[in-house]
């Protein structure tokens, strides 16, 4: 056999959103609701009713929204808590969440050898642990601190939209291999599956033949 008929050995780039892409829906609020105190969020069904109306008008951005109920809901918080709730979170909650046939597919990149990244504007207080567990890597968003407790604030950009691809090319050499695979499910993935030799956006082929 000359060595152009050889077979490429080299791995396959496995690239997967998280939230609503690996989980049957956005995990962020879950763990908003697992993570803050009882009485943030009594208060905060009030404080933020205006601005949930104006985000499904589509007046608020969803990264807008994101950064005010991140800022409200951890601002001050020991880190140590939060993160406590997040290892508890990852064994506890995401488990139920995860869709089987997308489970598969990470256990079958695995398996075959190929480097599986999860790619999330998630948190990796939560994330981190269920990566972990499930033996991938991962790029996702940050919570920043000062001392032991969190600011509130984005620990740097949300690892979102274009983010996401910025901190690809920064990590990963994609020439490097066979092929580059990508999973998303909303517009903000579209950045991620541009990058993509193989490319499935909610379970499809994307772009959609046609």
């Amino acid at each position: 056999m000359s060595t152009s008929e050889m077979p490429d050995a080299r791995p396959v780039l496995a690239l997967f959103d998280f939230d609503g892409t690996i989980t049957t829906r956005e995990t962020l609020p879950d763990f908003l609701r697992f993570a803050t105190p009882p009485w943030r969020l009594h208060v905060g069904k009030v404080l933020f009713a205006l601005p949930m109306v104006a985000y499904k008008l589509k007046l608020l951005p969803v990264h807008v929204l994101r950064s005010l109920l991140v800022r409200y809901a951890f601002g001050g918080l020991p880190r140590a808590d939060v993160e406590d709730a997040g290892r508890h979170f990852a064994a506890d909650v995401l488990p139920a969440l995860v869709r089987p046939e997308m489970q598969a597919r990470l256990d079958a990149h695995r398996a075959q050898g190929d480097t599986v990244v999860v790619v999330s504007g998630g948190f990796d207080v939560y994330l981190a642990p269920w990566c972990e567990a499930q033996g991938v890597e991962l790029m996702c968003s940050s919570l920043e601190t000062e001392g032991d407790r969190l600011t509130g604030r984005y620990a740097g950009a949300q690892c979102v939209a274009d983010e996401k691809v910025r901190r690809i090319l920064a990590r990963y050499d994609t020439a490097a291999y066979r092929e580059v695979h990508a999973h998303g499910d909303t517009h903000e993935d579209h950045a991620l599956l541009a990058l993509a030799h193989v490319a499935t956006y909610r379970g499809a082929s994307w772009p959609a033949a046609g």
